[in-house]
């Protein structure tokens, strides 16, 4: 981990190689509010990219070793990049300090006073955004990255005062250990990247380490009903607060049921004695979990419970996660940027609460890495869907060695009696959807890639 303090002294011009991603962009915005010189790459344009423009960052389409100017104090790259990036050989050979953008974020987060990162397999996003519903307007003024996109704070990123930073925290790569947090949450811990580790005792130790990094007087919020969240506190020195459904524990909820938009409400009880009505606007008992998550942290941080119960309602997602679309010939198109088995059963148990004749199912899976060492799982998780297509694998940063294909899962899908199809273009998947479905169905795509694309086709075509 390497130490540095960020402040206008030490660094004034700071390039960001793939400042179009969700955090890194975030990271640039906030280094722009704070008068320093920003300047970044990316293989492509996009509205975020405009965004920074418009707030003064030079941006570079393209990767290319002349990006990378004299006089510039830092260079911050994406874990998306390889290491034979032309920009980041340059700022080597010129011996400009680099940082990967765990690093940097780690370093950011020691200049606030109090710091939340979540953490988690799955949640992250919804329990940051629910987090940000209920804290953005709140006395704590808190300057928040999110890893989506968000109405009530305008896009990815607020900017607050050096009270409170509120962020995502993600494994890979380990980077949850270049965090400074105060109040660390747990959400559950799977078998999830497993280019990078080797099993799942590895990410448990790798969690293990995230706490020990919170100090005593903070606290870690864990999901109770989740083992492997369980073993990663286990040698915790700092509070250990816990969230569940089905075990007892500090924040619970009970008699959860759904209204008939599939919206989630229920029963909290903190330490088993007072006891208050929660309603989401959001559907799913996955986000039941999320919601204790985001509570209680925004609990700890000195928000009172009823105003933090009242502000939650307000969360009607984050974009890309069961986002709702629109309509094409009476039927209709949801987003969302499930990835994981885990995920994907999910999503396809929460729509299952929602009136549909049936459920089409698109998934672009994403990562070789990632659909070859889950094979099995996915195999297995697209029951509660009446058709499934799957698109080609999303590369994302990684080349196909030809070792897997979707076809290998939609083989092993009809395998197990699950209607499902391979098609190699989006324009065939939306032609097929085209003259299959029916009014009253719904079109789900989902996937952490492109695949929303498919459902903006087909509402365009309408």
């Amino acid at each position: 981990m390497i130490s540095f303090d960020i402040n206008k002294d030490s660094f004034s011009r700071v390039h960001f190689i793939g400042i179009g991603g969700i955090s890194m962009s975030a990271l640039a915005e906030i280094l722009i509010k704070e008068g320093f010189e920003v300047s970044g790459s990316d293989s492509k344009d996009s509205p975020i990219i405009n965004k920074l423009r418009d707030k003064g960052a030079t941006i570079y389409i393209g990767h290319e070793s002349n990006n990378i100017k004299d006089g510039l104090d830092l260079v911050v790259f994406t874990d998306a990049i390889s290491k034979d990036n032309p920009e980041y050989l340059e700022a080597l050979n010129k011996k400009i300090l680099t940082v990967d953008r765990g690093n940097f974020l780690g370093q950011l987060m020691k200049k606030y006073k109090d710091s939340i990162a979540v953490s988690g397999t799955h949640g992250k996003t919804t329990t940051t955004g629910m987090l940000s519903t209920i804290l953005h307007s709140s006395h704590l003024d808190p300057t928040i990255l999110l890893g989506g996109e968000l109405d009530c704070i305008n896009g990815n990123v607020r900017i607050g005062k050096d009270n409170l930073i509120l962020t995502e925290a993600c494994e890979y790569k380990g980077n949850i250990l270049k965090f400074h947090s105060t109040i660390g949450v747990i959400l559950n811990v799977e078998a999830d990247h497993l280019d990078y580790y080797n099993s799942i005792d590895e990410i448990i130790d790798t969690f293990s380490g995230f706490v020990k990094l919170i100090p005593r007087d903070g606290h870690v919020i864990i999901n109770n009903d989740d083992e492997n969240a369980i073993k990663s506190v286990s040698d915790a020195v700092c509070n250990v607060v816990t969230f569940g459904i089905d075990k007892d524990s500090t924040y619970k909820a009970n008699n959860v049921s759904f209204d008939q938009s599939g919206h989630s409400y229920f029963s909290l009880t903190i330490d088993n004695n007072e006891s208050y009505d929660v309603v989401l606007s959001v559907t799913g008992i996955h986000n039941v979990y999320n919601s204790l998550g985001a509570i209680a942290a925004a609990h700890i941080s000195g928000l009172d419970i009823k105003e933090v119960i009242e502000k939650i309602k307000d969360y009607k997602g984050t974009h890309r996660r069961l986002e709702y679309k629109g309509y094409f010939d009476g039927v209709r198109v949801i987003d969302d940027y499930a990835h994981h088995p885990t995920e994907i059963m999910a999503t396809l148990k929460a729509v299952r609460n929602l009136e549909f004749k049936k459920t089409w199912c698109i998934f672009q899976p994403h990562t070789y890495t990632r659909t070859k060492s889950l094979l099995n799982e996915f195999s297995d998780a697209f029951f509660d869907a009446d058709k499934v297509i799957i698109a080609n694998i999303y590369a994302a940063r990684e080349k196909d060695n030809g070792e897997i294909h979707s076809k290998d899962l939609v083989k092993m899908l009809k395998e197990k009696n699950v209607d499902a199809y391979h098609f190699d273009t989006f324009d065939e998947i939306v032609e097929f959807i085209s003259k299959n479905v029916s009014e009253g169905d719904l079109v789900l795509t989902m996937g952490a890639g492109d695949v929303y694309k498919i459902g903006e086709i087909l509402l365009d075509r309408n």
